[in-house]
Formats: structure tokens, sequence, C-alpha cells
């Protein structure tokens, strides 16, 4: 069901999204207010000066047709003037004394230049079309998504049960048991397509959707004939992996909501904004800046009606669909975050704990694989028993990633070479761990 990454192989979802955002032919059909549009073609041109008709197609990621309504608006308006043409080929245009006048204006209001943003009740519709919750995960799906992974059978299923019931998941369990490392796999679930506005318009508020540090875009196709192109979907919508945003201890309260910075007068989307109709991990819950408390209670209503209200500023509010699947990983006891009443809101809540000697020993047979070293049991014997047994330690999946590591450090020092010996690998465990049978 999600083994396909290549967004062609999926015509009922292209074929939806492009019935309801096809290709805009006129200015009414792109959502937008003409007056809006020549705003923001002014800004382009007072940015760059002269523009022939191909570059604004390119920059607005509008039509040809619908970039020729706009600019003889704004001609009959004496903003913008014919500067000859490009080569012998398209017409250039460049502002008025009246249009840079208009351009100035423009940007004192608002500081966005770039692609026409979709308006906000298309997306809305956009986001229900694509939700993250429209299918059914399979335990053939996940044994496929997690497949070389070492995990719990009984844990895997768990998971998949969650995934499915579209309630918020917590991981909770000791520091290095896999948590975030399983968590962030479970994108891998969801490889269809989906399309991502480069903004959204909300009355005269341009919120900047598309974050290329967020999305993976699967379809550029430069080759395509952008000023003749009418057919398809919207360009002013990107195909996009699902995303996933995972923040930890950085967080602060400010980042799930729209802000506004008065400098470059440019709105920025919260971060879960960014995740839609995908995954959003909240990691190392409990160590944000904030209370836990006052974090938790940001999600009650979200979780619970599936619709997030956004503030503006300035008494404006706008309501959208909150449509992600929603991830707390901590190190904590969930008790010491919130109280029954609350964590019952959540749904389902994943204990992750450490490893049975066998488990160990296949995370430490992959990473010798993946490091070109021998797998040698004998080694592996000598690790858990005359290291981890002796010491009392428990077995954490991210060891033998570490150790094996170190041990091949302290072994190139050495200008060493062959198969890891027992003492590099203790010289390793006395450098991981910290010591405390010093004296102080």
């Amino acid at each position: 069901m999600y083994a396909i990454s290549d967004s062609d192989a999926y015509p009922s979802e292209r074929e939806a999204v492009q019935r309801l955002a096809p290709q805009p032919r006129t200015i009414r059909d792109t959502g937008l207010a003409d007056n809006f549009l020549g705003d923001l073609v002014c800004k382009h041109l007072h940015d760059a000066g002269v523009l022939d008709l191909p570059h604004l197609v390119e920059r607005l990621a509008l039509t040809g047709a619908v970039l020729e309504e706009i600019l003889a608006f704004l001609r009959k308006d004496g903003r913008i003037e014919v500067l000859g043409q490009a080569g012998g080929q398209a017409l250039r245009y460049g502002l008025t004394e009246r249009g840079r006048s208009s351009a100035r204006d423009a940007l004192a209001r608002s500081g966005y230049i770039g692609a026409a943003p979709f308006p906000i009740s298309a997306y809305r519709s956009l986001l229900k079309l694509q939700t993250i919750h429209h299918g059914r995960i399979t335990a053939r799906d996940m044994r496929t998504a997690f497949h070389g992974v070492v995990l719990a059978e009984a844990m895997l299923d768990q998971l998949g049960v969650a995934m499915n019931s579209g309630r918020a998941i917590m991981i909770y369990g000791p520091a290095g048991t896999g948590k975030t490392y399983i968590s962030s796999r479970l994108i891998r679930l969801f490889a269809e397509a989906i399309w991502v506005p480069y903004a959204i318009a909300i009355n005269e508020a341009v919120v900047e959707i598309y974050d290329p540090q967020v999305h993976q875009r699967l379809d550029d196709r430069p080759d395509a004939n952008k000023l003749l192109l009418d057919e398809g979907i919207d360009r002013r919508l990107l195909c996009c992996k699902r995303p996933i945003v995972i923040t930890g201890g950085e967080l602060g309260m400010e980042q799930l909501d729209i802000r506004y910075d008065p400098f470059s007068r440019l709105y920025q989307a919260p971060l879960q904004l960014k995740a839609s109709n995908g995954l959003f991990i909240i990691d190392d819950m409990g160590r944000q800046r904030m209370a836990p408390a006052e974090l938790l209670n940001r999600w009650i209503v979200p979780m619970e009606e599936k619709r997030d209200f956004l503030n503006l500023g300035g008494g404006r509010h706008c309501e959208l669909p909150f449509d992600l699947i929603l991830v707390f990983s901590t190190n904590l006891n969930p008790l010491e975050l919130a109280d029954e009443a609350f964590l019952r809101r959540i749904g389902y809540k994943l204990h992750f704990n450490y490893l049975q000697p066998e488990e160990y020993g296949r995370i430490w047979r992959q990473e010798c694989e993946r490091l070109g070293l021998a797998f040698d049991p004998v080694l592996l014997r000598y690790v858990l028993q005359g290291l981890y047994e002796l010491q009392g330690m428990p077995l954490v999946p991210c060891h033998p990633r570490d150790l094996l590591g170190m041990a091949l450090d302290h072994q190139r020092y050495l200008d060493g070479s062959g198969p890891l010996s027992p003492q590099d690998l203790e010289w390793a465990w006395h450098n991981y761990f910290v010591q405390l049978d010093f004296i102080g």
C-alpha cells in the first residue's frame, strides 16, 4: 500500500488534487484579488528592475494568461510600462514612477516577494483531501518499513495499531533505547506524494509554508513550458514527500504559532503547520524552555477537535485542520509530565526498554557489517559477560555503534589494523561511560 514513492504512481491522488486546484486561467481562478496580485508583481519588478513574461511566470508560479491579465491591469493603472523586447523575443516590463511608489507602499505593508500564495479556503480543502489518516497500516506494512531494524514484534504491532488510531502517541523509556530513531522511521509508512503551497494568503497576510529543510520535492520539471502550461495542478503547489518535523529541547512556545517579524514584515508558519499531512515529533519532552504542562496544554484542542487556531496578531485568528501524527518522546516518567486525565487524551503510551542479549547481539552484528568488520562471537561474548554483566550495565541499542566506533578510533591511533581486540573494546568502554570511582 505504501511502497512506492514516485508521485506519478498515484493517479487517483493527483487527479483529486487537480480537480481541487487546477491551473488558474484568470485572476478570478487564483482566489486572490487583482490589487493583491498587482502589488505582488510590482514588488517583483521593484526587486529585479526589469522582467519579461517568462521570468514573471517563473517567479510568481502563475500561468502566462493570468500574468498577462495582471500586466494589462497594471498598465491601465499606469504602474508599469513596456520597455521593448528581450533579444527580439518577449516584451520586458518595468515600473513607472507611480509603480515604484506603489511598490514601496506594498513593501511597507508586507515584505513577501515570492510565488503567488494559495488562498486559505482552498488550503483547508487541500489538507483534508491529502490527510495522513486516509489509509490503513497493516502488519506487513510495519515489517516492510522496519526491515533490518531490531525491534520486538510486540512493540512493532503496538506502533502499527497506534498509527492507525489517528491519535497522538507518547513513547517513553530510558535514554538511548531507540525512541527517536524508531519514531522518525515511521514516516516510511507514508510514501505517497502530497502537494504543498509555497505560501498561503490569509486575507492580506502571506504565510510561507514550503520549507526546503522540511519538504523534500519530488517532481521538479525544468523542461516544462512554463509560459504556455495551463493544464495540470496549480503551479503554486509543490509535489513533495510527506514531511517530518523533529524538535527537541530547543522548542519554544512561540514556534507553535504564526510569527510576524516587524523588520522583514514577513509571517512565519509554526512548526505544526509545516508538518501538516505528515509527522511531528516532539523529542526530549520535558526538557523544553516552558513547563511540560504548558506545552501539553497547547495540544488539547488540536488533539480532540482535529483543528488548530493560530494567532495572526491584532486580535486576528485563523482556523486550520490539524492533520498530522503527533508523537511525544521522553526519557522521563510520563506521570511527571502530566496527570492521568491528560495522558488519557494522548491515547497510546509505548514503553521502550533495554535490550535482551540476543537483540543486542543482532545490533552488534549489523554494526560490524556496516563498519566492514568481521563478526567475532568471542569478542561479543567478552563484551556481554566481561563488561556489561560484570558491571551491571543495561544493554542499550546505541551502544554497539558507539563502542565499536571508539574501539576503531583507538586502533587507528595506535596504527593498528585487523580484528578488534578485547583491549580495544575495554579502552572504548572506559572512555564512553562516566567513571564515578574517582577521588574528588
